[in-house]
């Protein structure tokens, strides 16, 4: 059976994902087979897999740092919030219902033994498995009904590398509190912890971590440093929506609506030399970009009157009046029609009116459509027109289906590679396009001509401003995650802990 190791974190964002990857890549460099686990997971970005099943985007990153395909059994409960208290609960890849905080809270030890299900699938396939907490295992008022920190840790016995990011300030503060906090059988799990996102002289930050130690009787096995990489990010706490960045010679707006999912679409533009990729919430902030994105959405209806409200969806509409590109994926694809319909209550409920960029309306239901997909834009006409015959590949995430009216074309041509079939996707209209397929933009020929397409109109030479491959560049990064945790982390002593494990 395979040997276990859990990552658990003082906060949300403390870095438990990130270096649970660092961990995968290490014992994949280190000839073991290995794999991501998290019980439960509560993000907007989610992925679906080669069965089209859906789960959290966390594990598939991790899953891509241990060189292994992801599955649903990474991650058995995914948690996609719909509004300030409930979510939408998908247990193995498929929707169970939506439910209120309060209501899943009472449910949840119900899906333990889906949990452990698929745990022990995983436990019967690998060498070891790096299982990854949620937010932190002192939340006192959550802890009776836990399936996800110590509750898991105990189910697998799994010794605990508690994470602090003192990045965020009152690291010692985290770390300690979070001991005291645990129970007596608990505290005994936690075998070293690990200060997170560290810049500047360690050694000023030595005497620190020796009074940690003699506070807490637990080992420090490693001081990681801030790292710069480019791997995926997985929910709304990202730093990219805070990133205050200059205006690029190629500039692309993405609206960051409320409920905004899948953002991942765009970090293959954002790599890009010379293009600028910024996230817009209020008219100010929106300038005069190249090209204008509406991104998936958790909650089309809602996000959508958002717009119209704060003054967005007028200035988008200005916008592509002025010829700039819009472009909708997804959710930012339904609201450019010209009309939503939700009949049976799936969002918000009723009947609105949408942007009316391209003759389509789309009526929500509640069959949800999860596949992976491949083609390519076999005409495309307008601004776009450069990526005719390009190919491209991605996968489709939606509650709803769009069906397109007099004046529109279809966008794309795709094969579904759950259902085995072909099919027309998306939409487009002048200088308005858009489509269902998130990673639409991920294939280097793609961004490449939008980029392309963007300048020539601009009259600027963009020879030099290439896309890359995306999936070989991730591949860099994950062994940078790698070589930066070696140099910092005890990893004799990881070892040790991972090979006593649990009594």
């Amino acid at each position: 059976m395979a040997k276990a190791i859990m990552i658990q974190g003082t906060m949300s964002n403390a870095g438990k994902s990130l270096l649970a990857a660092g961990l995968c890549r290490i014992f994949k460099q280190d000839g073991y087979r290995v794999a991501p686990f998290k019980s439960q997971n509560m993000a907007l970005n989610s992925f679906i897999t080669e069965d089209g099943l859906e789960m959290g985007r966390a594990q598939v990153m991790q899953a891509e740092a241990a060189g292994i395909k992801p599955s649903v059994f990474m991650n058995p409960i995914l948690l996609k919030p719909t509004n300030d208290v409930g979510s939408q609960v998908i247990v193995n890849g498929e929707v169970l219902g939506t439910m209120s905080a309060r209501d899943y809270f009472a449910y949840k030890k119900q899906l333990l033994p889906k949990v452990m299900e698929a745990y022990r699938k995983l436990e019967e396939e690998y060498d070891i498995i790096v299982i990854e907490g949620a937010g932190s295992p002192a939340e006192i008022n959550l802890k009776k009904e836990d399936i996800v920190n110590m509750g898991m840790a105990k189910q697998a016995k799994a010794p605990v590398l508690l994470v602090g990011d003192i990045d965020r300030g009152g690291v010692f503060a985290q770390l300690i509190g979070t001991v005291m906090l645990l129970e007596e059988d608990e505290q005994k799990m936690v075998k070293g912890m690990i200060i997170n996102k560290f810049r500047g002289d360690k050694t000023i930050l030595e005497p620190g971590v020796v009074s940690l130690e003699e506070k807490t009787g637990i080992p420090v096995v490693g001081v990681a440093p801030y790292m710069e990489l480019e791997v995926e990010d997985e929910d709304s706490l990202t730093e990219r929506f805070s990133d205050k960045q200059e205006i690029g010679v190629i500039d692309i707006a993405v609206i960051r609506v409320p409920r905004i999912s899948n953002f991942t679409d765009f970090n293959a533009l954002e790599m890009i030399s010379g293009v600028s990729l910024r996230y817009v919430k209020a008219v100010n902030e929106l300038k005069n970009p190249d090209m204008i994105i509406l991104p998936g959405t958790k909650n089309t209806m809602e996000d959508l009157l958002w717009l119209r409200q704060n003054g967005l969806e007028a200035a988008i509409l200005k916008k592509a009046a002025e010829g700039k590109i819009i472009f909708g994926i997804c959710g930012g694809y339904q609201m450019l029609g010209e009309k939503l319909s939700d009949p049976d209550g799936v969002e918000a409920g009723g009947e609105i009116k949408g942007m009316g960029l391209l003759p389509m309306e789309t009526v929500f239901q509640n069959l949800k459509t999860r596949t992976r997909v491949s083609g390519t834009f076999p005409k495309v006409e307008g601004a776009l027109s450069s990526l005719t015959g390009v190919k491209l590949e991605g996968y489709e995430i939606h509650m709803g289906e769009s069906v397109l009216l007099e004046g529109a074309h279809p966008f794309t041509e795709i094969t579904d590679h759950v259902q085995n079939t072909t099919k027309q996707d998306g939409a487009y209209c002048n200088n308005v396009y858009g489509s269902y397929v998130h990673g639409i933009f991920d294939k280097e020929a793609v961004a490449k001509n939008i980029v392309k397409a963007i300048g020539e109109e601009k009259g600027l030479d963009v020879s030099e401003m290439t896309g890359i491959d995306f999936a070989a560049f991730k591949e860099t990064q994950y062994d940078k995650l790698a070589d930066g945790l070696r140099k910092h982390l005890d990893m004799k002593k990881i070892y040790e802990i991972l090979e006593a494990g649990l009594e």
